[in-house]
């Protein structure tokens, strides 16, 4: 059975193809056409997932949107008119946008993909993150919670998914909070209001967190009816989400809290009430997902968890779901935003329609890789000298050398990553030691600012010896840079770019049968050194997606202060003596709204 999953109009738009329930294919559209957040519909990312199976359109058992358009715009309708007039303009807005073309996805992809209309079918919201976590995980057996801002009505849900009693695997939802009661909107208007953009800088509250006091915790969960269920309530006369979702909070945090920042206003970290806001909405967050996983617990009584929804992306609440519940495994989608919800509603279409066989996800490696040919069309385009190192062992060696010496390399390999981490395919990588790297990295190669910390790749088989893993020597979600754990104080000495302000490090955990290729590299750079780690953070410059092509790589490359590039086997050994950083002008002809209640 081959089933297309996509997911579009909201952001992060993608695709992604099951062929008898097994992932072959997924990528996000915006790796192609170089929109960051790109939600228009994925129709590149769709064709390069049906050429990589060797499929056309009509080869498809059916094709899955992530959510229902008519429940979502009854939602919409219902909460403009709950809160009329002072939504008027949201009203018009939304109709507009939505009787135009968002409440047609069935007849949009049916002409995109020249499919019938009974191949079109449709995937709740919630259910979507739920079988994206579920029907990937390694267990017979899980609850399964999904946190999220908001999908057609449900803003989270709680579950189960377990192996039938005929061979096949059963998935449901039995409870969900509703619009506009939302851990993920309570969390997005201190984004907007710490001016970072929503669904882009809620990573940056958490990051900025560390370097605060949450002295303003009361006063947020004053905002917040919690009951003994997990589930809670908010205090709506905080909040404008419902009829200006470009503000989201109401002027009342002004009066809490002090004056928003202004976007792109400064360093929020030289600011200590920023600093403090940030650390205080981090700590109620993650208040309430443990609130939520217990009660998951609580109701089935599992022993394992899946999680997903985007606010299973934040890896300092993962941790302590990890160390702070009673379950003994968890397992979080690695792509647990709306893009991965493509993968979700294709694997749910796949196991209602039949009983195909368990899947595990061990890898992520599920995007485009580039033939060596494109590569050096890549770099004669570009006129950078290079050399092929095609030795496994040599190249990593030079590479670690480099490192060792405090270069900063761009690493290109294989195939790219389903999700918005970058775990050794798709990143730059730089020496963990000298705290000054850290620095370095954000402010000459990353061009972002400087509070931003970057994550440590560790050999799976130490990485306990570096971080304190919980007991475990690789709890799941550590496999793919999904939770915090303490730097051992003993090493953070030797980890100094790595390790954040409160001695934390979102850790990847390397292995053999994951990446060989980028398990020797840090094997050879623990070799050259005594610390098996290396610094890893994604091959993109800030404001811009990940680089996907040869091509992309070679322009990032450029337009930074790396010192070497890699692609492949091929090394471009330095930036050639005249070089100077360029600027990069992508051909992109759509910038996306930033109206993210629709």
């Amino acid at each position: 059975m081959r089933i297309l999953g996509l997911s579009f109009d909201y952001h992060d738009a993608a695709a992604a193809l099951i062929v008898d329930g097994v992932p072959v294919a997924a990528a996000q559209e915006e790796r192609f056409t170089r929109v960051k957040h790109d939600r228009r519909l994925p129709e590149n990312a769709a064709r390069w997932c049906l050429e990589r199976a060797g499929l056309s359109a009509g080869d498809l058992d059916a094709a899955v949107f992530y959510e229902k358009p008519f429940r979502k715009f009854s939602r919409i309708l219902a909460g403009c008119l709950g809160t009329f007039p002072s939504s008027a303009g949201l009203f018009r807005r939304a109709t507009a946008a939505w009787v135009d073309e968002r409440l047609w996805v069935g007849p949009r992809i049916e002409r995109a993909f020249g499919l019938t209309q009974d191949k079109v079918l449709f995937c709740e919201h919630h259910l979507s993150h739920a079988a994206a976590a579920f029907y990937c995980a390694p267990f017979d057996e899980a609850a399964v919670l999904t946190i999220d801002g908001v999908g057609e009505w449900a803003t989270a849900a709680v579950g189960r998914g377990r192996r039938g009693q005929d061979g096949g695997w059963d998935l449901s939802l039995d409870a969900e909070m509703r619009y506009p009661h939302s851990l993920g909107l309570l969390y997005s208007a201190f984004t907007a209001y710490l001016g970072f953009e929503v669904n882009e800088g809620e990573y940056k509250v958490m990051g900025l967190a560390p370097y605060g006091r949450p002295r303003f915790a009361d006063q947020i969960r004053a905002m917040v009816r919690p009951f003994e269920d997990g589930s809670f309530r908010l205090d709506l006369d905080w909040f404008v989400f419902q009829s200006d979702p470009t503000r989201a909070f109401a002027r009342r945090f002004e009066e809490a809290f002090g004056p928003a920042r202004a976007p792109e206003a400064g360093d929020p970290a030289a600011d200590p009430r920023l600093c403090d806001v940030a650390a205080s909405i981090q700590l109620v967050c993650e208040e309430m997902v443990l609130a939520l996983a217990r009660e998951a617990h609580r109701r089935t009584g599992s022993r394992h968890l899946c999680l997903s929804g985007g606010v299973a992306l934040n890896a300092v609440a993962n941790a302590r779901v990890l160390r702070e519940t009673p379950f003994e495994r968890v397992w979080i989608q690695p792509a647990a935003g709306d893009a991965g919800s493509a993968l979700g509603a294709a694997l749910y279409a796949a196991h209602a329609l039949g009983r195909p066989k368990r899947y595990e996800m061990k890898r992520v490696d599920l995007g485009p890789e580039h033939s060596p040919a494109a590569a050096v069309e890549a770099f004669r385009r570009a006129g950078l000298a290079h050399e092929e190192i095609g030795d496994e062992s040599k190249l990593c060696g030079r590479v670690a050398g480099m490192l060792a010496e405090g270069k900063v390399v761009g690493w290109h390999q294989g195939r790219s990553e389903w999700g918005p981490r970058a775990l050794g395919h798709r990143s730059i990588l730089a020496d963990p030691r000298p705290a000054a790297m850290k620095d370095t990295v954000n402010e000459k190669i990353k061009f972002r600012e400087l509070f931003r910390p970057f994550a440590p790749s560790a050999l799976g088989r130490l990485a306990g010896e570096w971080f304190d893993l919980g007991g475990s020597p690789a709890p799941d979600p550590y496999r793919f840079m999904l939770a915090t754990a303490p730097v051992r104080a003993d090493r953070r000495g030797r980890l100094g770019a790595v390790t954040h302000v409160d001695g934390s490090a979102r850790v990847q955990t390397v292995f053999p049968d994951q990446d060989p290729l980028y398990h020797r590299l840090i094997e050879s750079f623990g070799a050259a050194t005594g610390v098996p780690v290396v610094l890893n953070t994604s091959f993109n410059l800030k404001g811009e997606p990940i680089v996907e092509t040869p091509e992309d790589a070679v322009a990032t490359f450029l337009a930074s202060g790396m010192d070497a590039l890699v692609v492949g086997t091929f090394l471009v050994p330095n930036r050639n003596a005249a070089a100077a950083p360029r600027r990069k002008v992508w051909a992109v002809s759509a910038k996306q709204s930033d109206a993210w209640a629709w």
